[in-house]
């Protein structure tokens, strides 16, 4: 595995997310979490990416991740969380059941304040969230449906995106007014993180 090194956490920190890269890989052997190609490369590729956005965060009360799947980035944050901001609330969202079981795994055995919701994003009612994270979940304006819905007034979305992050934001403009903040991604040469705020429909 990868070293977590380059993380600014504690050990104790640095020590549960490498439980919790063991766990996604237990489980990946099951239910597809990640790709099987990308379980050597955990600890870079899934977790130093995710951890960055919590670096990017605004101070929060409340962080809902959208599609959570394995983990990426919503455990990961709440892990941070557990030391650094101990009494945020984390709330993950995840339709498929095999997956939301895995995560509620993953809460349960590193003792995190989450939970999760096991319900279509659209279907919800409006969960008010400080900071609302998507990984690899679907492009640029269908999120920010789903900001307009979960994010408070005063919130910021953090979405990392790829290369074609530019193309997806040009389309979005043709449906909705934001404020973006794209900020270069640690981990991938040509990805951003784009931070998110004052999303209204034009």
């Amino acid at each position: 595995m990868t070293s977590l090194d380059g993380l600014n956490v504690s050990r104790e920190t640095t020590d549960l997310l490498t439980q919790f890269s063991e766990l996604v890989e237990r489980w990946t052997v099951r239910i597809n979490l990640i790709s099987k190609a990308s379980v050597d490369g955990i600890l870079e590729r899934h977790v130093a990416d995710s951890a960055q956005l919590f670096e990017l965060a605004p101070e929060f009360e409340h962080w809902v991740d959208l599609g959570s799947g394995g983990g990426f980035p919503g455990i990961v944050i709440a892990i941070i969380a557990k030391e650094a901001r101990p009494e945020a609330r984390i709330t993950l969202v995840e339709s498929d059941l095999r997956k939301a079981t895995f995560l509620r795994t993953a809460i349960r055995e590193l003792g995190l304040n989450a939970k999760v919701i096991a319900e279509r994003i659209e279907e919800l009612p409006p969960l008010g969230a400080d900071v609302l994270s998507a990984r690899a979940l679907a492009d640029l304006p269908a999120l920010l449906e789903f900001t307009e819905l979960h994010l408070a007034k005063s919130g910021t979305a953090i979405f990392p995106k790829g290369q074609n992050w530019r193309k997806e934001d040009e389309a979005a403009r043709q449906l909705w007014s934001y404020s973006l903040d794209p900020v270069k991604s640690k981990t991938s040469a040509e990805a951003a993180i784009l931070l998110i705020k004052d999303v209204s429909r034009v």
